[in-house]
């Protein structure tokens, strides 16, 4: 090659630098990359480099972090929080059953937990519900109030959108809306063995704290809400249209919770074999986005 280089006159330097044949332009690269940032503020190199590889481009994550710093499209991502749990409220409170078990397959844990989002001129409470395995939610109440009726509609959304199996684990803090008379009842009701995190320890549920992070920002913290009707159509086209069914989860094989069900669904009834387009848990989600 060096002899090539110099019959020709150029340097070998230039030939090695220079766009290969069957390569992807680096222009086209990083104008595929803005895109993605756009489209889902919150990601960094990780989820780009599969996200680009779902769209037909072949580039390893070292080139991908390269080009993302030096346009300055790596994300900063912000923690805020504010109080929304009373957990001194003298109701009975359950054991943590986490701690014994483990999801190996969907509607085996259920995670629930409440977060607030500022408006204008007041602020307003979320309640979710999220199956522990896939991400997904699958119950969610965007209310000015913090009464059990938030959690309960959330509750009534998720119980009506899957199947409850004996032995269902709900998780959740031990906030006075998921102890309270009410929700414990209609939860032993449907047949769920209620659990909950140690007082003060956010850490205890991991799963619901790492979708409101992602809520806050890729959703929230971009977005200035007119009103409630203007943040409950803004949050429900985030969670049903981006997060279940558009944003890679790096625990679900960098695929979106509505297509880690289908794929898990299809691998279930024996059909083609799909490793090639996730790695799929064998024994639970462990890792969190």
């Amino acid at each position: 090659m060096r002899q090539a280089c110099e019959l020709l006159g150029i340097s070998r330097s230039w030939y090695y630098a220079k766009p290969k044949r069957g390569t992807t332009d680096e222009a086209d690269v990083q104008d595929e990359i803005e895109k993605i940032v756009l489209a889902f503020p919150g990601y960094g190199y990780r989820r780009v480099t599969p996200e680009l590889r779902r769209r037909g481009r072949l580039v390893n994550h070292k080139r991908v972090l390269r080009i993302m710093r030096e346009g300055e499209l790596l994300c900063r991502l912000r923690r805020r929080r504010k109080r929304t749990t009373d957990s001194t409220h003298g109701l009975a409170v359950y054991p943590n059953l986490l701690k014994d078990h483990k999801a190996t397959g969907l509607n085996q844990i259920w995670v629930a937990d409440i977060t607030y989002i500022r408006l204008p001129t007041e602020f307003v409470f979320l309640a979710v519900i999220l199956d522990a395995y896939s991400r997904k939610v699958i119950g969610w109440e965007l209310s000015r109030s913090l009464e059990t009726s938030l959690t309960l509609t959330a509750l009534e959304r998720a119980l009506r959108s899957r199947t409850v199996r004996p032995g269902l684990i709900h998780h959740s803090d031990q906030g006075v809306q998921y102890a309270s008379s009410a929700y414990v009842a209609r939860a032993r009701e449907a047949g769920l063995a209620l659990s909950m995190s140690r007082r003060g320890r956010p850490q205890d549920n991991p799963q619901a704290e790492s979708f409101f992070r992602t809520l806050k920002v890729e959703q929230v913290y971009l977005t200035e809400y007119a009103d409630l009707d203007d943040a409950q159509r803004q949050i429900r086209r985030f969670i049903d249209h981006v997060y279940n069914r558009k944003r890679l989860h790096s625990s679900l094989g960098y695929l979106p919770p509505v297509e880690f069900e289908e794929t898990l669904a299809v691998q279930a009834k024996g059909g083609d074999d799909l490793r090639g387009r996730a790695r799929l848990p064998l024994t639970g989600v462990a890792s969190y986005p």
